[in-house]
């Protein structure tokens, strides 16, 4: 029986608009933001006020932020200090604004999620909002001549630190390996019945397709979470039944650039939303008590590269 599937509508306004007033200065600097309606909505379906929201991988603290303006309290992890410097204080002050809530944030390698989570948090964890770092493509900022005194255009904030330890820069079978071992500690923490939801696309290499949400699929079986639904999340608005992109100047070039070669590209429009449940062997409700001893560290699966799909490209599948 094929998962349930859905159209999340995430990009009612631009991500711009969406962040206005609630980020700290320097927050657009990242250069793989998740879209706040995005983690918005998907704390308002499987959550309640009071849970607890978990990102592996924050960044500046956008599940964070979320999750407190819609009355949840929710933890972090960011191995970058500079972002994670900048997730306590967006946290921080979402929390002032919503007058409630709590936001917390841990500096490590999310592959360290048990020992950096504090235990009295593990197998509390209502639901864990991430996504895996990918391809740089649709990534940054580009601005004009006129803006920088630079011929042409030139592209900033595409890249994440120059730091080898961080999974952006890492070959895709070890990217997908850690982020297995990753998705497995995060089944730690999540109470029996919780949900893990996983933000994703396909990328390029030399112009050919890497089908990463398939590969993230097969790495939350391999983490023991069961895959429950793949939706859709726009980041196109809808305006009078058609959809309104919002793809920056550099997606554009890039497609272009790849027609051009007579690669079939599009523009990409939306998120892949994978979404998991840790298997509640005991068949309760979402509020069985769980297992009072302290887990021990997961162990590491394995997890094969996606292979590279030729026939999509001739198909124009993005």
């Amino acid at each position: 029986m094929p998962a349930p599937f859905s159209v999340w509508n995430t990009a009612p306004t631009s991500a711009a608009a969406q962040r206005k007033g609630r980020y700290a200065p320097g927050s657009s600097a990242h250069p793989a933001k998740m879209l706040p309606k995005i983690a918005a909505h998907a704390i308002a379906a499987y959550t309640r006020p009071g849970d607890l929201v978990l990102d592996p991988m924050c960044g500046i603290g956008t599940t964070l932020v979320e999750a407190i303006h819609l009355g949840r309290n929710a933890l972090g992890v960011e191995y970058e200090p500079r972002w994670a410097a900048l997730a306590r204080i967006n946290a921080a002050a979402a929390a002032r604004a919503a007058g409630a809530g709590f936001g917390s944030v841990r500096c490590g390698d999310a592959r360290d999620l048990t020992r950096l989570i504090p235990f009295e948090h593990h197998g509390k964890v209502d639901l864990v909002i991430t996504s895996p770092p990918y391809g740089n493509s649709v990534h940054g900022h580009v601005r004009s001549t006129r803006e920088t005194g630079e011929r042409g255009v030139v592209k900033r904030c595409d890249r994440y630190s120059h730091d080898p330890s961080n999974l952006a820069h890492v070959s895709t079978d070890r990217l997908l390996n850690a982020f297995a071992e990753i998705l497995t500690q995060c089944r730690v923490v999540l109470r029996p019945g919780g949900t893990v939801v996983v933000t994703t696309r396909p990328w390029r290499e030399r112009g050919e397709l890497i089908d990463l949400p398939s590969a993230v699929i097969a790495a939350g079986r391999a983490a023991g979470l069961a895959p429950t639904e793949r939706c859709v999340a726009l980041l196109a608005g809808i305006r009078d039944g058609r959809l309104i992109p919002r793809s920056s100047f550099f997606q554009m070039k890039y497609v272009r650039d790849a027609r051009r070669q007579g690669i079939p590209l599009a523009v990409i429009q939306h998120e892949d939303v994978l979404v998991f449940t840790r298997p509640d062997p005991t068949g309760h409700c979402r509020n069985t008590a769980v297992n009072k001893g302290r887990a021990t560290r997961p162990g590491r699966p394995t997890i094969r590269a996606p292979r590279t799909c030729t026939q999509r490209n001739r198909d124009g599948h993005r």
